[in-house]
């Protein structure tokens, strides 16, 4: 191999070279944007924490009788189906992250007929045919930093099924994030509200009972659907990292092999030289 396969290797370690310099700057995007939905996430903990609290209060102040949709099945005698919201990321680049979610869903349905799906993320979509798997409704372009109207668009989807007796639960499929090395995929349930029943206490419930109950429902899951939304944004942006970071260094490998194999020829084609005029240099004697 000649001057070509110099002019081969040289073109081949730019192309690399360009590769790794987008992984990198995806990485440090990936990093970035992982930092902002931590801080988020943060926060929203608080706020999910206190309406369960607060619901945890209002559920204990009721009437051993009281009978609500939310809280107790009564949709179970009309229907067994299920819904599940599956939160999923729009973008790729982000390792098997996708595919586990779904992966996890679909062995997880005991019933695939009656199982009715909402999902959020484009990828998840994807992953959703190839399982054959349908959803009703589909949501692309959820923000990094899920917004109300993100969440009010799924509540107002699932609580229509479930008023309307379509389905006897809801669910959310989500990756939770715990730390940057350990996620963990969850299927947690909306509808009906499993809850603790605390101690009742001597509370004033304004302007009744009724109205506090449904105030506090509504806070309380709208805050667990962001929670999870939030959480897969956390996982989807980590595990991103984690393949940005894998890329670029899969990247520096090639790269060194690439220059071993090029200093390789051409120190070849500079002994072939030397060679060559010192025999040229002998034959003139």
């Amino acid at each position: 191999m000649g001057a070509a396969g110099l002019i081969e290797i040289k073109r081949r370690m730019k192309s690399v070279e360009s590769t790794r310099k987008i992984t990198k700057a995806m990485n440090i995007v990936a990093t970035s944007k992982l930092r902002k939905v931590r801080n988020e996430l943060n926060k929203n903990e608080d706020y999910y924490n206190l309406s369960k609290e607060i619901l945890k209060k209002v559920v204990a102040s009721l009437p051993e009788d009281y009978e609500s949709p939310f809280l107790n099945n009564l949709s179970k005698d009309l229907t067994d189906s299920k819904l599940y919201i599956v939160i999923s990321s729009d973008t790729g680049f982000c390792g098997g992250f996708n595919s586990n979610i779904i992966n996890t869903l679909n062995e997880s349905i005991e019933n695939k007929d009656s199982t009715k799906f909402i999902v959020a993320g484009l990828r998840g979509i994807q992953y959703m045919k190839k399982c054959g798997l349908k959803a009703l409704k589909e949501y692309i372009e959820i923000p990094d930093i899920p917004t109300t109207k993100e969440v009010r668009a799924l509540y107002d989807d699932a609580l229509f099924m479930f008023k309307n007796k379509e389905v006897s639960e809801v669910n959310i499929v989500y990756t939770e994030y715990k730390s940057a090395v350990s996620q963990e995929i969850k299927i947690e349930k909306i509808f009906p509200v499993d809850i603790e029943k605390e101690e009742q206490e001597e509370i004033i419930l304004e302007p009744d009972l009724e109205k506090v109950l449904n105030s506090s429902l509504d806070n309380y899951i709208k805050s667990k659907i962001r929670r999870a939304m939030l959480h897969s944004k956390a996982s989807e942006q980590n595990a991103r990292m984690k393949t940005m970071d894998s890329s670029t260094d899969n990247a520096n490998d090639i790269l060194k092999a690439l220059t071993i194999n090029y200093n390789r020829i051409r120190q070849g084609m500079i002994t072939q030289e030397i060679s060559e005029i010192v025999g040229g240099a002998e034959a003139l004697k």
